[in-house]
């Protein structure tokens, strides 16, 4: 999966009754820092003499090199006190997501004087920032080597990848949802008015004449390249050979249509149209295309496909995301759950041990082939869902474990949480569904914060809690 370039402008900045000399070398330290932390750097350097923030006759010129280069965010490390009126007016002329931190200051002098008064400026930013209607995240004045700069430097990347990702997504819909999910029914005009998220809709029709001429020019480099990927990552020996080629010519002929396109998410009607005509489901594409970064969503689920691209960018695309039904209780663990679908999870994340083969359909009465079978492995999992109705929309996010438990035909892990009962009661009130996405890891910290950037968004964290997530970013 191809990491997206997260560019964050660099506007250390600093107050004049403080020293200059502490500034400047704490925006060099500070700078040089950072540069391995993920993402691409655009500085100040050469606005002023000193290469900071710190006089409003420098503003136009920073919000003008920033806006020209299309930062995705804004780093204002404080070091010394700031000029937190400087900062207020850059931060709210580029309307980006804002990083407050400052290096933890030193022991006074034996004379008594102090030399930057950091963290002081830091509280009246704050406050400024406040009263502008400028969002921010906050690391705490921490030294310029303690882990919680580090982690909380690479969480902002994070969250500004997934404020860019629903800035700019476009959905590729194909064909509407099937009649009886009304589960799935989303309001696109509001979507596109609340958030600037589009939908580009096709009918079936296309996506068959793509695949038909896929399948008529199997020697073409995309659709070889996908051949190659496919074997070299599912078992597809209980296929008939025809089936195995329409299988992945579907995925070829979704990844060109979305990019032909402009899309970066596909939803589709998986069934049973799709059947009739091109006797294959789509389970294994739709798993193969979301491992290269582009979720493919089952069942024209157009949130889903909204929750899929904010849960790849807040785990920086380190592993990719399964798309998943909440089903049953575990039958002896009251507080584990399973996520489960036809086959569509994408393979790299296999259980250790185990065999991921593509079979037929097990459910639809036209047992098509096509879908993938296997348990993915366990270890901490986050999961979310952005839904919505009335005009309100709120982000779910939850974190558990994968646990072992009886085995699923399709895609598969049990899922283990501290109080399954609460997070029951709180799906089925709503506004959510059945459907969530997961991914490896703890990140609901990310996606807690991202919501500040998200107007209209609003964070529903399951577990942990707003007070823990609170707790996890200061420690």
């Amino acid at each position: 999966m191809d990491k997206v370039k997260i560019k964050i402008g660099y506007a250390p900045t600093r107050r004049e009754v403080f020293s200059r000399e502490e500034a400047w070398k704490y925006r060099k330290l500070v700078l040089e820092k950072i540069k391995g932390w993920g993402a691409e750097l655009v500085d100040i350097d050469g606005i002023n003499e000193e290469d900071l923030l710190f006089d409003d006759v420098h503003v136009s010129a920073v919000v003008d090199r920033f806006k020209k280069a299309d930062v995705d965010g804004v780093f204002f490390p404080h070091c010394n006190f700031g000029s937190e009126h400087c900062v207020g007016k850059v931060a709210r002329a580029l309307c980006k997501p804002v990083l407050l931190w400052g290096p933890r200051d030193d022991s006074p002098l034996p004379n008594g004087d102090r030399s930057r008064d950091t963290q002081c400026g830091l509280f009246a930013t704050g406050k400024v920032l406040r009263r502008m209607n400028v969002p921010f995240t906050y690391v705490v004045n921490t030294t310029v080597d303690d882990p919680i700069f580090e982690r909380g430097f690479k969480d902002f990347v994070s969250t500004c990848g997934v404020v860019k990702a629903v800035r700019g997504l476009r959905i590729l819909q194909i064909a509407p949802r099937p009649d009886p999910f009304w589960t799935v029914i989303c309001n696109e005009g509001e979507l596109l008015e609340k958030f600037g998220v589009q939908v580009f809709p096709i009918t079936i029709a296309h996506l068959v004449d793509k695949v038909n001429w896929v399948k008529a020019h199997q020697d073409s480099p995309e659709f070889q390249a996908d051949l190659k990927a496919t074997n070299a990552s599912i078992d597809c020996a209980k296929m008939k050979e025809e089936d195995k080629i329409s299988v992945i010519a579907m995925k070829t002929a979704m990844k060109m249509l979305a990019h032909e396109n402009g899309c970066s998410a596909v939803v589709i009607q998986c069934w049973t149209i799709l059947q009739d005509l091109l006797h294959v489901m789509p389970c294994v594409a739709n798993g193969l295309l979301t491992e290269e970064g582009i979720p493919t969503i089952c069942e024209t689920d157009i949130h889903g496909a909204i929750t899929s691209i904010m849960l790849q960018e807040a785990a920086g695309r380190t592993s990719p995301i399964f798309f998943a039904d909440l089903t049953i209780r575990h039958p002896s663990n009251d507080n584990a759950e399973l996520l489960w679908h036809c086959g569509n999870f994408p393979p790299s994340l296999i259980k250790k041990g185990d065999k991921a083969y593509v079979d037929y359909n097990f459910i639809m009465p036209s047992h098509c082939p096509g879908v993938g079978v296997f348990e993915i492995e366990g270890g901490d999992i986050t999961v979310c869902r952005f839904d919505g109705d009335h005009g309100n929309y709120q982000l779910m996010m939850g974190e558990g474990k994968g646990v072992d438990g009886p085995k699923n035909k399709g895609t598969y892990v049990w899922f283990e949480v501290k109080d399954w009962p609460m997070w029951e009661q709180r799906l089925v009130e709503g506004p959510y569904v059945h459907h969530c996405a997961g991914v490896k890891g703890k990140v609901s910290h990310i996606l807690y914060e991202a919501c500040k950037y998200i107007p209209g968004l609003n964070p529903d964290p399951f577990e942990p809690t707003k007070e823990e997530i609170q707790k996890r970013v200061r420690s």
